[in-house]
């Protein structure tokens, strides 16, 4: 790097910690936005920038979602089909308590799946109160794809997901069933923060043509009455993509989400310029001022158009798995799980 490319480095960097102070941020949160920008994922060549492939998944399974959705980039795929290879893989764990088969059912033993997803072009699809279909992702981007609505609900979405090719299957596994007989025993609604690790995936992605894409899956929360949705399925709450800026996608008690139309915010402030890191903490401060949080969590995750990530929650315990192609051979992954438990 030349002397003057260092040189006008610096004074980035000098003008970025002076944001960082003049917004009030503390040295810990100044030190990380310096880093994350130091770190953005970025090729050089001459004076041209290339970004590198990149994707961001929330909790532990989202490190075999990344390497899905990479595995799809391979084969030629575009950043939608990352995130819905991605996702498919996690909705057909019926290991997992929250996605897809063996979610944990509405304190009436229903299994209903909300998703959603969207593209750089701001295209959208989203289904909620779906029963019966392993892969609500899959189901939404149909709808994105093939119907002129953004969301169906329900039994007309199940309808659709069944005219679309889709197998019904019983999504309510005896592990979660056993731990449904359970929860009967008190019938006592009390969500426990970050619980066995496993909430919904949110996932979002950069392909090697700098197009982005996101998408958002859950079974909502466990034992909720019947007909809750979430913030998972509705854009700008669960999820929220710009291509011409970046995405951002919500994990936690979606009441929270929806009530700050979260993801949206989070891509708004990066729109302003905030590094999604920053966008990420304010975003969270937002419902930290806006109401009692002492037993409730909610993380978010960011990815803008450069490469660039953020995340943070509300209380610790929220990690995210971050996955980016090695600069130097695009088919190796640099792959890490990141606890984000300095909220």
């Amino acid at each position: 790097m030349s002397e003057i490319k260092k040189s006008n480095r610096r004074d980035f960097l000098g003008k970025l910690a002076a944001l960082g102070g003049v917004l009030g941020l503390g040295p810990l949160a100044i030190n990380r936005m310096m880093a994350a920008e130091i770190a953005q994922p970025k090729l050089i060549y001459g004076e041209e920038s290339v970004t590198l492939p990149t994707m961001v998944s929330t909790w532990n399974h989202g490190i075999i979602a990344n390497k899905e959705g990479f595995r799809s980039l391979a084969e030629g795929g575009k950043a939608m089909d990352m995130i819905e290879t991605a996702a498919r893989i996690v909705e057909a764990d019926e290991e997992g308590l929250s996605v897809g088969i063996g979610g944990l059912p509405d304190r009436d033993g229903n299994v209903t799946l909300d998703a959603c997803c969207m593209d750089h072009m701001g295209r959208a699809g989203s289904v909620c109160f779906l029963q019966d279909i392993m892969h609500p992702l899959s189901v939404a981007r149909k709808v994105m794809e093939e119907t002129p609505h953004v969301m169906l609900a329900g039994a007309g979405a199940r309808q659709f997901a069944i005219e679309q090719g889709f197998e019904t299957v019983d999504l309510l596994t005896d592990k979660a069933r056993e731990a449904w007989e359970r929860w009967k025993v008190k019938n006592e609604y009390a969500p426990v923060i970050n619980i066995e690790n496993h909430d919904t995936i949110g996932i979002l992605a950069l392909d090697d043509a700098g197009r982005l894409a996101g998408g958002c899956t859950t079974s909502g929360v466990s034992y909720k009455m019947h007909g809750r949705v979430g913030d998972s399925p509705i854009i700008g709450a669960g999820l929220f993509v710009d291509g011409n800026v970046g995405g951002a996608t919500a994990t936690g008690l979606g009441e929270a989400v929806m009530r700050t139309v979260g993801s949206f915010l989070v891509v708004e402030l990066m729109r302003s310029g905030m590094h999604p890191q920053q966008a990420c903490e304010t975003a969270v401060r937002r419902i930290i001022d806006s109401m009692d949080v002492s037993n409730l969590q909610v993380g978010y995750l960011a990815l803008d158009k450069n490469g660039r990530h953020g995340a943070h929650a509300i209380h610790k315990g929220f990690n995210y798995s971050l996955t980016t192609a090695n600069a130097t051979n695009k088919r190796e992954l640099k792959e890490s799980l990141i606890d984000s438990s300095f909220g």
